[in-house]
């Protein structure tokens, strides 16, 4: 299966059903037009820059910066559109680009390791990040990217280490977020949330900072309160997030988690339709297909479960992890997914992984070997309402 070829008809099917939506309201059409007007804006904008820098590739079959330089605008586009032939295409430029020089191209470094995160290639990821520490020693953004690496694969022991390094540099922007990550994972929620209102202040006041950049930090603001329950919170910092960036996905889709927390399914329903238009994200198409089966429209969420299922398999290497607990949560393909999830487990071994193990061996009425998955899960102190509600309804 092609997974442009999925994307683009998951993408042209979730963009009528969400100009069916938008016309529900005059206030959902306009902000759905000024949605769409300012994401051809980005798109044609970022579209330019990538032709421009291919053309430069083409003509200098040996222009390191010129590769580096489209591999991050692919890297880019792979991020707002969800095309994973994008991360291929800025991987392949990435390590040409290193190929050609590896003085004074550490950033290709880091693009090239995002790149295979964004692949769920992790332990290249790991690689390409020590190489990085490797050759240039000492640099704080340089360990942060191999901080994050370890702690995505779940080998905390390297991960603290590099994170207890890093602590002089809590205030970059490069660092924070992820700092925050590790606090939240040793459920220090507080200071978790101290360091990413504190990156957002700062990124509030750059203004040499795109508005992507700083809508992400509004997204990771409000998603930490969202999954903590911070309702008001939440919503406040994505609406500010959707004022800097109204074509942001991750945004939009947010929106539509936090309105189902809320219990307003047909906001979920509006705001995931405008999502999906976008990026035909697994996740989202779980949060719609929940909010029609509260609304009792089993056919519209049978529909949407599909198309999460179709968005999952055009996707290439390991299940979407969302696509894995819709599936149990819904009590699913359970055997299906529990070999799925030992097969990832063999590689990452994150607390998130073996809440998931947990919650499958559960479903699977294995109870007692769920509990000792869910015991390793928690044995690094998190809080994660979601890691929390699973080991509550695992009986002992």
């Amino acid at each position: 299966m092609n997974p442009g070829k999925v994307a683009v008809s998951i993408l042209c099917a979730a963009a009528a059903v969400a100009a069916i939506g938008a016309m529900r309201t005059t206030a959902a059409a306009r902000t759905a037009a000024a949605v769409a007007l300012a994401r051809a804006e980005d798109t044609r904008r970022r579209d330019a820059d990538i032709a421009f820098f291919a053309g430069r590739v083409a003509a200098d079959s040996m222009g390191a910066a010129d590769r580096s330089r489209l591999a991050a605008l692919y890297l880019q586009r792979g991020r707002e559109t969800g095309d994973f032939e994008d991360y291929g295409r800025a991987e392949a430029l990435a390590r040409r680009s290193l190929e050609l020089r590896v003085a004074h191209n550490a950033r290709t470094y880091v693009v090239l390791a995002s790149a295979l995160l964004a692949q769920h290639r992790f332990t290249e990821a790991l690689d390409v990040a020590r190489a990085l520490n490797a050759r240039d020693p000492g640099v704080a953004a340089n360990q942060a990217v191999q901080a994050e690496v370890e702690l995505e694969l779940g080998r905390y022991a390297a991960a603290r280490a590099l994170f207890d390094s890093l602590w002089p540099a809590r205030r970059d922007l490069a660092i924070a977020p992820r700092l925050a990550r590790w606090a939240e994972i040793r459920g220090d929620t507080g200071l978790a949330r101290r360091l990413l209102a504190g990156a957002l202040a700062t990124a509030r006041r750059r203004r040499d900072l795109p508005p992507e950049q700083v809508a992400w930090f509004y997204l990771r603001t409000g998603d930490y309160a969202l999954r903590y329950g911070r309702l008001d919170e939440a919503a406040y910092a994505l609406r500010a997030g959707l004022d800097v960036l109204p074509s942001d996905y991750r945004l939009l889709a947010a929106m539509a988690r936090l309105e189902a927390a809320r219990g307003r399914w047909r906001e979920a329903v509006r705001w995931g339709e405008e999502a999906i238009s976008a990026v035909p994200d697994p996740a989202t198409f779980g949060v719609i297909s929940d909010a029609y089966a509260a609304l009792g429209d089993t056919v519209q969420a049978a529909e949407y479960a599909r198309a999460m299922e179709l968005a999952v398999l055009g996707q290439p290497g390991q299940w979407h992890r969302a696509w894995s607990l819709f599936l149990l949560d819904h009590d699913r393909r359970v055997p299906e997914v529990l070999a799925h999830v030992r097969a990832e487990l063999a590689t990452r071994r994150d607390v998130y992984g073996y809440d998931l193990l947990a919650w499958a061996l559960h479903k699977s009425g294995r109870d007692g070997e769920a509990r000792e998955a869910m015991a390793t899960a928690l044995a690094q102190g998190t809080k994660d309402p979601q890691l929390l509600r699973h080991a509550a309804e695992i009986p002992r």
